[in-house]
């Protein structure tokens, strides 16, 4: 999980740059579908980076569509296994549940080079497969007192 030295940062607007390249764009072949973009190109969606120390460590990205939000997370993989990614997807379910959402939502392409990994990964979070495809998890609204 990131440490005290750690932050969100919204970014309204979002452009492609260099960080964004490097992680998102540094995937793997068929993990996400970012080819076209170039540096100074408006991204659409909501994204957040996690800032560590100075240095950009990861993305949360968010999509709304109908009442649920489609997500994506992105580490950097010399900061992967240190808990940043299942803090961006805890920060994007607490954004959803701000917005009154009711579902996160993740595709796995169909060329994605681990789909099992990612699959576990999701299903550790909550995230279960759904009948079209999508793996979903449920946001839980907080009772009042």
């Amino acid at each position: 999980m990131p440490d005290m030295t750690s932050s969100f940062v919204h970014e309204s607007p979002a452009y492609w740059d260099s960080d964004k390249a490097r992680i998102v764009g540094g995937a793997p072949e068929g993990v996400f579908d970012f080819a076209d973009q170039h540096e100074g190109d408006l991204v659409p969606g909501d994204w957040w980076h996690v800032e560590q120390d100075g240095k950009i460590v990861g993305y949360g990205w968010m999509d709304t569509v109908w009442g649920d939000a489609e997500v994506l997370v992105a580490v950097d993989p010399e900061a992967r296994g240190s808990g940043i990614g299942t803090s961006i997807m805890d920060h994007l379910e607490q954004e959803a549940r701000a917005r009154g959402l009711n579902h996160l939502y993740n595709v796995i392409p169909d060329g994605h080079p681990d789909p099992t990994t990612l699959g576990r990964w999701l299903a550790k979070r909550g995230f279960s497969p759904s009948e079209d495809g999508r793996v979903l998890r449920r946001i839980v609204r907080r009772q009042l007192p």
